[in-house]
C-alpha cells in the first residue's frame, strides 16, 4: 500500500495535502506535480511511502532541479513509484543502461537464444544453464514485478541525506526514521499541526 504527501511552505508555514500517483510515470511529472503546488515558487516536499517497506522524499526549490532521497534503496527498487526516484543519476550509472540491458534482454533469452528460436542445449548442460540463470529469479515475495533489478541497487538509504537539514531534520535524524515518517519529519519542520490533513 502506498501513501503520497505534498508538503508546500508558505508565508503562514506549511500547507499539507495528500496526493494521487496515479497520472505520475516519471520523476518529471513528479516535479512539475510539485511545482504545480509551489506558493511562489518556495520549496516543495513530495512525500511517497510505501508501508513498512521504504519511503522517499523529492524536493523541489522553485526552478533547481529535484532533490532525492530514498530510505531503502533495494526496497524501492522493487517498486514501481520507487522506480520513479532511482534514476541513473541517483545510483550512478550513464543514463539509459537499464533501458539498453533491458532491449539486450529481450532480444536475447536467458539460455543464449535470439528470442524465438528453438533451445538445442544438450541436457547434459542443464546444470550449468541453471548455474547462469539462478542469480536472476528472485523468490522475493515482495517483488511486485515492477521496478530496477533490485541486485543492481545498493542498500540502504540512498540521495541527498541533507535534504532537509536547513529545514530542522539533520543528517543523522533522517537516516533513522523507519515507520511513520512522515509525522516525524512535519514535526521537524514545525509542521505537526498539519498532519491530520493527510493521514
Amino acid at each position: 500500500m502506498y501513501f503520497a504527501a505534498l508538503l508546500a511552505r508558505t508565508e503562514d508555514g506549511w500547507e499539507a495535502s495528500d496526493t494521487e500517483l496515479d497520472d505520475v510515470e516519471t520523476l518529471s511529472d513528479l516535479t512539475d506535480l510539485a511545482r504545480d503546488a509551489s506558493v511562489d515558487e518556495d520549496t516543495v516536499l513530495v512525500f511517497i511511502e510505501q508501508e513498512d517497506a521504504w519511503f522517499g522524499v523529492v524536493r523541489v526549490d522553485g526552478e533547481d532541479d529535484p532533490r532525492i532521497f530514498v530510505s531503502d534503496a533495494t526496497a524501492a527498487a522493487r517498486s514501481s513509484y520507487g522506480e520513479i526516484l532511482l534514476t541513473d543519476e541517483l545510483l550512478g550509472r550513464e543514463p539509459g543502461a537499464e533501458d539498453t540491458i533491458a532491449a539486450l534482454e529481450e532480444l536475447v533469452g536467458l539460455d543464449g537464444t535470439e528470442d524465438g528460436a528453438p533451445d538445442t542445449t544438450p541436457d547434459n548442460h542443464s546444470d550449468t544453464t541453471s548455474d547462469l540463470t539462478s542469480d536472476t529469479d528472485s523468490d522475493d515475495p515482495d517483488d511486485d514485478g515492477f521496478g530496477a533489478d533490485a541486485d543492481a541497487v545498493p542498500a540502504g538509504p540512498l540521495g541527498d541525506t541533507l535534504i532537509l537539514a536547513d529545514l530542522g531534520l539533520p543528517e543523522a535524524e533522517l537516516l533513522m526514521l523507519r515507520t511513520d515518517a512522515l509525522a516525524e519529519i512535519e514535526d521537524a519542520l514545525g509542521a505537526a499541526e498539519v498532519q491530520e490533513t493527510v493521514r
